[in-house]
């Protein structure tokens, strides 16, 4: 176990285990990105895992990315780096369940979209609250979509609303909703993966997900240029960000 992150084996060796240690926020940092890229890259060639779990410690999957590494100084290597597990994670060559309680909110959500499949409560809250600092989701805006439509992903993209894990089910931004998420993401792999070969479940994903992460991988180079080049030089922006800090109400210019 790292400082921030839990690495275990399951059901024989079939399932990895990662677990978000550092409740009750669980921030997507610097540190948080690194341990967990550092775990999918190292165990990515196991021979005999069949799948991956993300779950986190405490009451609540993460409320988000670090708002002060999304500042001028720091937001370029920061969202380069949370996008590089991104795409990691998109794709990785076996199932990538999460398993989602409390509040899953900015990036903690995009990493949970990075994966295959979002198991979560039904009293969870899960949202993009990043129009509410002045900027967008990056990320967000190109895995939404896939997973709930274009307007619904626009109305949570836009209002940066949160909505529960029974919302999200209904909307299909999470899976399977259970009031035990991590047990019955097990259960799932245990059930469904355990028994199949590992080397051809690896080709049933690149089958099944080559051209969704094409379209993605082009999307997020996107808006991630979008975001540094011409958000990030907006004054309200950055006036977000440092309201957000100072826990004062942003003074928008529109500009």
């Amino acid at each position: 176990m790292s400082a921030v992150l839990g690495i275990r084996h399951d059901l024989d060796g079939a399932l990895l285990r990662l677990k978000l240690n550092r409740p009750k926020a669980n921030i997507v940092d610097a540190e948080m990105i690194a341990a967990l890229d550092g775990a999918l890259a190292a165990h990515e060639g196991d021979g005999d895992l069949k799948a991956v779990l993300i779950e986190a410690e405490g009451p609540h999957f993460s409320f988000g990315a670090s708002v002060e590494e999304h500042l001028p100084e720091s937001c370029e290597a920061m969202l380069k780096s949370l996008h590089a597990l991104v795409r990691r994670m998109l794709e990785f060559p076996l199932p990538v369940l999460v398993a989602v309680r409390g509040q899953c909110l900015g990036g903690g959500l995009e990493v949970a979209m990075a994966g295959h499949m979002i198991f979560a409560t039904s009293s969870a809250s899960l949202g993009q609250p990043e129009m509410m600092l002045g900027v967008f989701a990056p990320a967000a805006s190109c895995l939404l979509p896939g997973r709930v439509g274009q307007a619904a992903a626009e109305d949570l993209l836009y209002s940066g609303r949160s909505v529960s894990g029974a919302e999200a089910g209904e909307m299909g931004l999470v899976d399977t909703v259970a009031e035990a998420p991590e047990a019955a993401a097990v259960a799932w792999v245990e059930t469904h993966l355990k028994p199949k070969s590992a080397s051809s479940l690896r080709m049933a994903v690149r089958a099944a997900r080559a051209g969704y992460c094409r379209q993605v991988m082009a999307r997020l180079n996107e808006v991630e240029d979008l975001y540094l080049n011409d958000l990030m030089s907006t004054r309200d922006a950055v006036e977000g960000l440092e309201a957000f800090i100072a826990k004062r109400p942003a003074k928008w210019e529109n500009r």
